[in-house]
């Protein structure tokens, strides 16, 4: 066992009876939720309307802690080594999954050093380009790749980020080349697309809605196998001209290990009811979001899940930290 979760587990030994002493009048203080990306990104969207709407419930604060870098992993690094009394979360997004087979070293384990307790939230990715680029489908788009070869550059919210991965999957599936330009985070992706200092990116959903209805950026198509409620005349990448492409992310709250079972049920039945109510539900869909809830073994389950999924799109992409 590594130095660092021994301390991390002799951590948690000490805190246990206190924080079981606590659980009875859980929450008494402020809770924190790490978002290991740049305020302004899709993580960070949904979690400040979730910690919104906890703290209404609660009548205590709910502070967004955002501690982007390493690609999720540097926020991730600090809720791990937390101690387990509720009072700092994490929301995990499909980076958490992605990193296990990317990060070649990992200072925790995605799956075995976390406590989940519930999903949040499905959300779309978008393939969008910049108005120069002279496609206005998918199917234009890989003919016009084809045709630039590596000239072409794409924008991503950092290595390993789900839009990195998911364009990585793109290019394997068409058969085309761009240049993978990383940033630490959603807003910065976005903001250099609309610029044009790159052409191309596969960006979530709720960070690319606004920017495409307002005309700054071109939508081709969505990752999902439907179309989303967001955009309803945006077609499915599979519809536009690459069958068989999908890719969806998710997010949900995870919080340090061993957290006491009396906690994470208290979290969980709180999350679940207000993410179902309709105000959450359909702030989040117009942000091209789909609430999604779900037991912390469900969740636990769907983790172990994704990374074996993105594991095997690592390992067939050959996607590397650039």
């Amino acid at each position: 066992m590594k130095l660092r979760h021994v301390i991390a587990a002799l951590i948690a030994a000490l805190c246990m009876p206190s924080v079981q002493a606590q659980s009875q009048d859980y929450p008494n203080k402020p809770i924190r939720i790490v978002v290991p990306f740049p305020a302004g990104g899709t993580t960070d969207i949904i979690t400040r309307a979730v910690a919104q709407k906890l703290s209404e419930e609660w009548k205590q604060p709910v502070v967004v802690d955002n501690r982007p870098g390493g690609g999720a992993n540097i926020g991730a690094d600090h809720a791990v080594r937390s101690a387990p009394d509720g009072y700092t979360l994490l929301m995990a997004s499909t980076a958490h999954s992605i990193n296990a087979s990317l990060y070649p070293k990992m200072t925790y384990d995605p799956v075995k050093d976390f406590t989940p307790i519930t999903m949040v939230a499905e959300t779309a990715q978008v393939l969008v380009i910049h108005p120069s680029v002279p496609a206005n489908n998918v199917r234009e788009l890989i003919a016009y790749l084809k045709a630039q070869r590596s000239s072409v550059s794409y924008s991503s919210a950092g290595n390993g980020s789900q839009p990195h991965l998911s364009t990585e999957l793109f290019k394997m599936m068409s058969g085309t080349q761009m240049l993978h330009v990383p940033y630490k985070g959603g807003p910065q992706a976005m903001t250099d697309l609309i610029a044009g200092h790159v052409q191309v990116s596969l960006a979530t959903a709720p960070s690319a809605v606004q920017n495409i209805k307002t005309g700054k950026i071109k939508a081709l198509g969505v990752s999902t196998k439907q179309r989303i409620p967001a955009l309803p005349d945006v077609p499915t990448i599979t519809e536009s001209g690459l069958p068989g492409y999908e890719a969806s992310g998710y997010f949900g709250l995870v919080g340090p290990p061993q957290m006491p079972a009396a906690i994470v049920n208290k979290l969980n039945a709180a999350l679940v009811k207000i993410v179902r109510e309709p105000s959450m539900s359909k702030y989040l869909s117009e942000q091209g979001a789909d609430p999604v809830t779900s037991s912390p073994a469900e969740y636990a389950a769907l983790i172990r899940d994704e990374v074996e999924k993105w594991g095997k799109v690592v390992k067939a992409t050959g996607a590397q930290i650039d």
